[in-house]
């Protein structure tokens, strides 16, 4: 079942699940029916549904969004401590991929809709724009999607936030490791070129990667920085061609991740080390590649051998009609999962839920006992490599959960 939406004033849109429960039920043999008066536990949140950002969202956070409420209704609801289940209801926002619109957004369903829990935006900035507002009226912040190195700092300035992406420093570190050995491996030299976008994510990771690579020797010959708007990267894939760099990478959002992958294409710059940003991962990315993604590298991948990371993979595609991308989708639906699991445990004080979202033990796409440190969710893969048609997660030499990375990238077919 798909379930739609209906407009409602201005860009808000709900999504009312409770008419339709009892035959939802019906046909998925739950063994328990809400009462009918039962009261629906409401949850909020604003999305890029327009603008720059909703090719981002649309990937890796509404359909998880939708997907956990679809299965948790067609179970019988969100399970309460005693017992008792009870429906949700979605009331959502078009943020329009604008800072000040999902603020306004978020202090609405606060304030105006008084939802039970508010799901967080996509992105980065959109996530750091809205945790003083939730902290402020006390709703725990499940940030899925945002790459930030200063989460400990900001669980101590708002302890009901909750970080899944990791941090810069992460990444950057893991894929300087596998620099590293392949230059000792003497597949690759010592130059890299690198571009980012210039918004909190491409601040964050270039930051981090500045250090990082000089600290293991490597000569940044190119380091630019574009505004998000740019689309045309001619003159700087040249300029990053010319360097004589055997490295490149982009920190980029999808809108330049896609724009890059073709216009190197088309210009036939193809290092041994081509590593991009957000959207490398989707997978629509080797239709936007004409089908050469061998050796493309980015942030993330997916250990093909984890049954339950299979299971959860195979519903998303069987209700939402397409796969989940390759990084933060199934970091996403674990959130989701921790929090159905707290409401049962705990009911729905908010204070109560953000305690046991810190402390608590969970199961989820993840693995049996997921947890969080300081709030933090490390069980992460940094790394991920197209590989034979999957975008894998790879370390230098692989191990548990990852594969050996396969270098140089073939030239572009």
């Amino acid at each position: 079942m798909t379930y739609s939406f209906a407009e409602a004033v201005g860009t808000a849109r709900r999504l009312m699940t409770c008419a339709t429960a009892a035959a939802v039920l019906a046909t998925a043999g739950a063994p328990q029916l809400w009462a009918q008066d039962a009261a629906p536990v409401t949850i909020g949140y604003a999305i890029s549904k327009s603008g720059p950002n909703a090719g981002g969202a649309d990937m890796t956070v509404t359909p998880n969004y939708e997907l956990w409420v679809e299965e948790v209704n067609a179970a019988g609801g969100l399970r309460m401590p005693d017992g008792s289940q009870r429906p949700i209801e979605v009331i959502a926002y078009d943020d329009r991929s604008s800072a000040e619109e999902v603020v306004r957004a978020v202090e609405r369903l606060a304030t105006q809709d008084e939802v039970d829990f508010i799901l967080p935006p996509w992105g980065t900035g959109f996530n750091l724009a809205v945790a003083p507002l939730m902290a402020k009226f006390g709703y725990p912040h499940l940030a899925g999607a945002a790459v930030t190195d200063k989460a400990s700092d900001f669980v101590k300035r708002w302890d009901s936030s909750f970080w899944f992406m990791g941090g810069s420093v992460d990444y950057v570190a893991a894929f300087t490791e596998i620099l590293v050995a392949e230059r000792e491996a003497d597949r690759i030299n010592d130059k890299i070129a690198m571009i980012s976008v210039g918004d909190g994510f491409g601040i964050d990771l270039v930051k981090a990667a500045r250090p990082s690579f000089e600290a293991a020797g490597f000569d940044i010959s190119y380091d630019k920085t574009f505004p998000p708007e740019t689309s045309d990267f001619s003159t700087m894939l040249s300029e990053a061609s010319n360097s004589e760099a055997d490295t490149f990478v982009a920190f980029s959002y999808p809108p330049h991740t896609f724009a890059l992958t073709k216009q190197a294409k088309v210009a036939s710059y193809s290092p041994p080390v081509f590593y991009l940003g957000v959207g490398a991962g989707f997978p629509v990315y080797p239709g936007i590649a004409g089908g050469s993604v061998e050796g493309v590298m980015s942030l993330g991948g997916i250990d093909p051998d984890n049954a339950l990371n299979a299971a959860y993979r195979a519903k998303h595609e069987e209700v939402v009609g397409r796969a989940p991308d390759y990084w933060g989708s199934v970091l996403i639906y674990a959130s989701l999962q921790m929090l159905a699991q707290t409401i049962e445990r705990v009911g729905l004080d908010k204070e109560a839920v953000a305690q046991e979202l810190s402390t608590g033990t969970f199961s989820t796409v993840l693995g049996e006992e997921t947890r969080l440190e300081n709030n933090q969710l490390r069980a992460i893969n940094w790394v991920g490599q197209w590989q034979n048609g999957q975008f894998v997660a790879v370390s230098a030499e692989g191990g548990p959960g990852t594969k050996p990375v396969s270098l140089p990238k073939p030239a572009w077919e």
